[in-house]
């Protein structure tokens, strides 16, 4: 476990690239069933989005966790949250519509969390909606860092990092083989949903790779483990993918991406709700244009240069079909939100001989993002026109020091790194800008002094700029009709109310932990591992919603007009603390594999006691798999396991424990006139259990039965 050359060293430098190559060119040769499983025993989980710089998860200072191709297939995934929600620390806490789920990490979300696609920022922002749209068919791999990263990724690292990356030809097809078709069916019965997907990988010339993809879904209503059906979430989407890379030769590649997502809806003007009222067409469009220039000389260690400059829109267009809600039926409300923005970064290598190594990363970020909002009077209300600016430079260095001090056995790490962010948001609703600027120090410690041992802590600052919508909120939030509480009660209004003089937050973490890593412990060839941490974070300013509204009779009277009118605001809470544990552990051979999971995590106004973030239950995810390869494929199961939450303000926000089980098995022909076949089953929640996730009155889908056929035809 050489740390040293993970960082710097230009020999292991060469040695990693070359066994991520290998591992791409070699892994459509095996059986696509067990060539990730096949793979972990050579090469250790490699992150990028933690350093921007290639280093082993399990070397870093902090908790990272890289998910495969693979294992998002075996999951058949169908959203964003079946890719992640096994993730320590992470949860998708909206309810199980497609449209209405977002991530927390370690009980921030919303823009306190970095999410990113191909390095391109996803900043649109809705309380009802969710943070992104993304289908799992053009996903090839996601990476999820934990912790205080503003450091390198400026405003919302106060939570963490979600990196997408999209399908890669170069990782699809093999030496002498130029292009691959793949088709791809299946079904799921919790929501009976039909998808179908084409993926075509080519490479016409030498150095150029061509990756075209397309999928159609259709969903109805969903299923719940209570025996109800979760009405109003009909889903028709259809996604796209096109892309190129093109290497020049000379160590300079260059590449331009496209990638659409349209899904037309019917479901609640608010969907995470748990109910069907307030029903709408609801139609969100996201596109996304990518232009990206790579540059490393191969002579010349201080170069390696990434750019990328990107456009992107999302549309929510939304058609009221009933008079349940704020507005009338055949109503159109839209919101549309545009981000221009570039990222340049270079990495310089400087080797000062046998026990000390230095990898430098700076560069410069930059984006806009305008909103508008729209409906029949005008302004559309909670979606305010508005537009925000944010520009940041940043540096980190890497420094990998074997036999420190010329005392110490094994390898030490030290990664310090700095961002300054500068920023403005400005709206019509608003007499005067907001503007600020906010310095991210981090550092980061790991010392292994053997091959099985790392111990790791981190100190980090990250902030987290109040957002638009935010900052100038106005209109009607919701409202509850006259009649509510017999003839002749009032209609109740609860307006939004802006504050343009929110500050931004800021936090300050300190994480350590340690892990081991031992091979051949049962047999040869096995590898048992195990990291695990904890960390707290102080903040100041936290931005929190408060959401004012008189009970009625005892706080108003319903039938005197205005008497129970509300207010919805954001403000600054002033001093805020969270703290929590997570555990990663795995052990893999020949013949099983297990991944297990842990997370816990709480929070509070330390002024007052209450309980503050979007935290969770102490959550166990296992996964356990038998490998069969004199059968091409494998079986396992899955539990999930959560304990009663009751990190609570109020009694209604209370949760039961639950205990949910999934099975699941895959078959791929590895000779034969059926190569290239791939089957997918699995049964989630199999023993159909109710049960619902925390900050959501939806249940969570009952028993699922599962089923996908795919054929790759490679030539």
């Amino acid at each position: 476990m050489a740390i040293f050359g993970a960082i710097d060293r230009p020999a292991y430098c060469r040695k990693t690239y070359t066994s991520i190559l290998a591992l791409a060119v070699a892994a459509p040769a095996l059986s696509a069933v067990a060539a990730a499983e096949e793979a972990d025993k050579r090469i250790a989980p490699i992150s990028v989005t933690a350093t921007r710089s290639p280093i082993e998860a399990f070397e870093f200072p902090g908790m990272v966790t890289v998910i495969d191709r693979d294992e998002i297939e075996r999951r058949q995934a169908s959203t964003p949250a079946d890719i992640l929600g096994h993730v320590p620390g992470v949860e998708f806490t909206s309810g199980p519509r497609r449209t209405g789920m977002t991530p927390s990490v370690r009980g921030f979300s919303g823009s306190d969390v970095v999410i990113l696609i191909d390095g391109v920022r996803q900043n649109f922002g809705s309380a009802h909606d969710g943070r992104f749209f993304l289908d799992p068919s053009v996903v090839e791999q996601a990476e999820v860092l934990r912790g205080g990263a503003s450091s390198l990724y400026g405003s919302g690292g106060t939570g963490g990092v979600i990196e997408f990356r999209t399908l890669d030809a170069r990782k699809h097809l093999q030496a002498g083989e130029s292009a691959q078709l793949e088709a791809k069916t299946g079904y799921h019965t919790a929501n009976r949903e039909w998808h179908v997907t084409t993926n075509a990988f080519a490479t016409p010339i030498e150095g150029l790779g061509v990756v075209g993809s397309l999928t159609r879904r259709s969903s109805g209503s969903i299923r719940l483990g209570n025996g109800g059906e979760l009405g109003a979430s009909d889903d028709d989407l259809l996604s796209g993918l096109a892309k190129l890379n093109y290497d020049l030769g000379g160590g300079h590649e260059l590449s331009a991406t496209y990638l659409g997502f349209t899904n037309d809806a019917q479901e609640p003007n608010n969907g995470q709700s748990g109910t069907a009222n307030d029903i709408v067409d609801k139609e969100i469009k996201s596109d996304t244009y990518r232009l990206g220039y790579n540059f490393k000389d191969p002579s010349n260690s201080l170069i390696d240069l990434d750019a990328v400059v990107y456009f992107q829109e999302f549309a929510a267009d939304e058609l009221r079909l009933d008079n349940n809600g704020a507005g009338p039926a055949g109503e159109l409300l839209k919101r549309d939100v545009e981000t221009f923005g570039f990222r340049l970064d270079n990495r310089s290598r400087f080797d000062f001989g046998e026990a000390l190594g230095l990898t430098l990363t700076y560069g410069a970020e930059g984006y806009r993002d305008e909103q508008d909002g729209a409906s029949a009077s005008g302004n559309r209300d909670g979606v305010p026109d508005a537009d925000a600016e944010f520009y940041g430079i940043y540096a980190q260095a890497e420094l990998a020091w074997n036999n420190p001090f010329g005392v110490l056995p094994g390898d030490l790490l030290v990664i310090p790194g700095v961002r300054y962010d500068d920023y403005k948001a400005s709206s019509a609703l608003a007499a005067t800008d907001t503007e600020d600027d906010s310095f991210s120090p981090k550092v980061g410690v790991s010392y292994l002094p053997n091959d099985w041992l790392v111990l790791f802590a981190n100190y980090a600052e990250a902030f987290r700029a109040p957002d638009i919508n935010e900052l100038y909120l106005s209109g009607v939030h919701f409202t509850i009709p006259a009649g509510t509480f017999g003839p002749g009660s009032q209609q109740a209004t609860n307006r939004f109310i802006a504050n343009p003089d929110l500050k931004p937050q800021t936090t300050e973490t300190f994480e350590f932990g340690a892990g081991v890593t031992f091979d051949d412990v049962a047999m040869e060839g096995d590898r048992f591992q195990v990291k695990a941490s904890h960390y707290r974070t102080d903040g100041e300013n936290f931005i929190d919603l408060e959401v004012t509204q008189p009970a009625f009779f005892t706080e108003c009277n319903p039938f005197i007009p205005g008497n129970c009118d509300g207010t919805t605001r954001n403000f600054n809470v002033a001093d805020a603390e969270l703290d929590g544990t997570e555990v990663e552990a795995s052990y893999d051979n020949e013949r099983v594999r297990f991944v297990l999971g842990y997370s816990q995590v709480d929070g509070e106004n330390t002024q007052t006691g209450a309980k503050l973030g979007v935290l969770t239950p102490d959550q166990l995810h296992l996964d356990s798999m038998l490998k069969l390869p004199e059968f091409d494929g494998l079986a396992g199961w899955r539990i999930e396991a959560a304990d009663e939450f009751d990190k609570v303000n109020t009694a209604n926000e209370r949760r039961d424990g639950y205990v949910v089980h999934d099975i699941y098995a895959a078959w791929a022909p590895t000779s034969g006139a059926l190569q290239g076949v791939r089957l997918d089953l699995g049964i989630d929640n199999i023993f159909d259990k109710a049960y619902a996730r925390a900050f959501t009155d939806a249940n969570e889908p009952g028993r699922d039965y599962k089923i996908a056929v795919s054929y790759a035809f490679t030539w």
